[in-house]
């Protein structure tokens, strides 16, 4: 790890306004700190932004919640709100990482983890992502857990986040505070497939802060479920999750949102399965259909070739549960 300069924010104002290009802001420290260890990040400067008033979960005056950046995972899944009205977010923080990490991530710093890629970690590898136009040596190396959906000849890395799929099929808002000032971001807009720029992994400016996320109002009747499969039962990333967001009138999907987790660059929102799914019997018939749909343009490679049907089962898994508690 190398040198650096580090402050504590006063104020959001001066967290922003000190900010430079070779700045991160750091609250639980969850991954940035591992990152620093193994000279993956290299920051000139940190700003500890943990001590801003970022920390509450409320309601908007849309009837929706709207979460700070410095949430801890563990108080968001517990809230009771979250709970009762977004239980596949819920669903979704519990099943990620430890107990004592979950004390410590927030809010911001999750929708930010970067990648578990054994190769984007390891420095004596090539990699697009940590260093632009060196190689990806997950293409031709040991991929079994790399991605199959939005990849690149430049990167197959997999976005390692359970919170986030979560909130894409919640359609989640991300709100920030940089140097041009507040905007607010569809989830979905946030992050950028690798392309040819792996490098960019969302729409952040430098020195811009994550200050909230807001969820919106669901439709009456709304039922949800997150479900994750991995090679072991606790702390370990997936290899196919799935969280989906349902509404069902007559035996028939009315509102439907699906995302998934542990085969995308980013979290995925399947537009495909939602198109499949809209109108139409909720049924294993209906919930294949929409599978086969939304892994339709999976790019498997040799070692995770396994990924396409086990993303197709969790969310029809996924799909069955949600729908039997309606």
């Amino acid at each position: 790890m190398q040198s650096f300069e580090y402050r504590q924010a006063k104020s959001l104002d001066l967290a922003v306004q000190n900010a430079g290009q070779t700045t991160r802001f750091i609250a639980g420290g969850t991954t940035l700190v591992d990152l620093m260890k193994l000279n993956v990040e290299r920051p000139a400067s940190i700003i500890d932004i943990h001590g801003l008033p970022l920390d509450r979960i409320e309601t908007t005056s849309e009837g929706g919640l709207r979460i700070g950046a410095l949430v801890r995972n563990s108080d968001l899944a517990w809230n009771e709100e979250v709970k009762q009205r977004y239980p596949v977010l819920s669903e979704a923080l519990l099943s990620g990482a430890s107990p004592q990490l979950r004390n410590m991530a927030t809010t911001g710093g999750n929708l930010l983890q970067r990648t578990r890629c054994y190769y984007f970690r390891d420095t004596n590898y090539k990699c697009n992502k940590r260093e632009p136009g060196s190689g990806c040596s997950a293409i031709d190396g040991h991929h079994r857990i790399h991605a199959i959906l939005g990849t690149s000849e430049h990167c197959i890395a997999t976005h390692p986040s359970d919170m986030a799929v979560a909130m894409m099929a919640l359609e989640a808002t991300v709100h920030t505070r940089g140097a041009k000032g507040e905007r607010n971001i569809a989830l979905n807009d946030f992050y950028l497939v690798p392309g040819t720029t792996p490098e960019k992994e969302n729409v952040l400016e430098p020195g811009e802060l994550i200050t909230a996320v807001t969820l919106p109002k669901l439709p009456p009747g709304t039922k949800s479920h997150y479900l994750k499969l991995r090679d072991r039962a606790s702390y370990e990333f997936a290899l196919a999750s799935a969280a989906v967001v349902i509404q069902t009138h007559g035996g028939k999907v009315q509102f439907v949102r699906v995302a998934l987790g542990g085969v995308g660059t980013k979290p995925w929102r399947s537009r495909e399965a939602e198109q499949e799914l809209h109108g139409r019997e909720a049924n294993e018939r209906t919930f294949r259909a929409a599978a086969e749909a939304a892994l339709k343009p999976a790019k498997p490679l040799r070692d995770n070739a396994f990924k396409v049907e086990l993303a197709k089962r969790v969310l029809v898994r996924a799909l069955q549960t949600a729908t039997q508690t309606a």
